[in-house]
């Protein structure tokens, strides 16, 4: 039994028990018979919750198991009623809508055409207006697009042995690269992360500063190969003009070759 605590009632009774109360505060007091009484708590038994886990895991398991089927890709498909039909419009008095087939009376939506346009405020400057225009890839220009397929020097020590050649062809068989589409048509570039020790003959259309002094301390070999020239009109010019200014073989050569 809970042990009792008892006090004479009265004004001390009461300042007894608002202590007894403000120490002891999950306990319970009452005044019964001129005495207060104050109910020690006792400690609830786990016994209980444990039998309502077991039974509530057992259905749990049970219902899972037998009546429902385990959730795959084919079988994943929305709750019944979570997607409504929507309205046929404009198909008579059958389709529900009433005369106005639930277009309304007047307005642009009401009559025949498409409305409005996407993106369309009613004639105010609309938000794709008022934000500022990006620059670089996000604009959709080309100064943010990359020129170049950059390889450092740290990815060249760890894949090269001495004496071997550095080029786009030899990076994509060590699988340091792996180019498609657009990159596939981009010139190399040599960066200076990284140390290395091996004298290797790198060819490359650009290097850095410290990708040029590492490989020459290492006693490798820098081969520059050019880049491709961008056709332009006055290139096109230039090379016809230098085209018909080259002289021509004569039919006595052509028949010997």
């Amino acid at each position: 039994m809970a042990p009792l605590m008892q006090a004479s009632c009265g004004s001390s009774a009461v300042v007894a028990s608002r202590k007894m109360q403000a120490s002891h505060a999950s306990c319970s007091a009452f005044c019964k018979g001129g005495v207060v009484q104050v109910l020690q708590p006792r400690r609830r038994s786990c016994v209980g919750s444990l039998v309502i886990r077991a039974a509530s895991k057992a259905t749990y398991e049970e219902y899972f198991t037998e009546t429902t089927e385990r959730l795959r890709l084919d079988n994943l498909s929305p709750q019944p009623g979570a997607r409504r039909p929507n309205k046929r419009k404009g198909r008579g008095y059958g389709a529900g809508q009433g005369g106005s087939c639930g277009f309304g009376m007047r307005g642009q939506k009401s009559r025949s055409g498409s409305g409005t346009r996407p993106g369309f405020q009613g004639g105010q400057t609309p938000l794709y207006r008022q934000m500022p225009k990006l620059r670089g890839i996000a604009g959709g220009m080309s100064a943010g697009i990359p020129k170049f397929v950059t390889v450092n020097l740290r990815q060249l020590s760890a894949k090269f042995e001495e004496g071997e050649e550095v080029s786009l062809e030899t990076l994509q068989q060590k699988k340091l690269l792996n180019l498609s589409g657009r990159e596939a048509t981009l010139p190399l570039k040599i960066l200076g992360d990284g140390e290395l020790t091996l004298p290797l003959k790198v060819h490359a259309t650009q290097f850095s500063a410290s990708a040029r002094s590492k490989i020459e301390a290492a006693g490798g070999t820098i081969v520059d190969v050019p880049a491709k020239v961008k056709w332009t009109r006055a290139l096109g010019k230039e090379r016809k003009a230098a085209a018909d200014a080259a002289p021509k073989p004569s039919k006595a050569e052509k028949a010997s070759e």
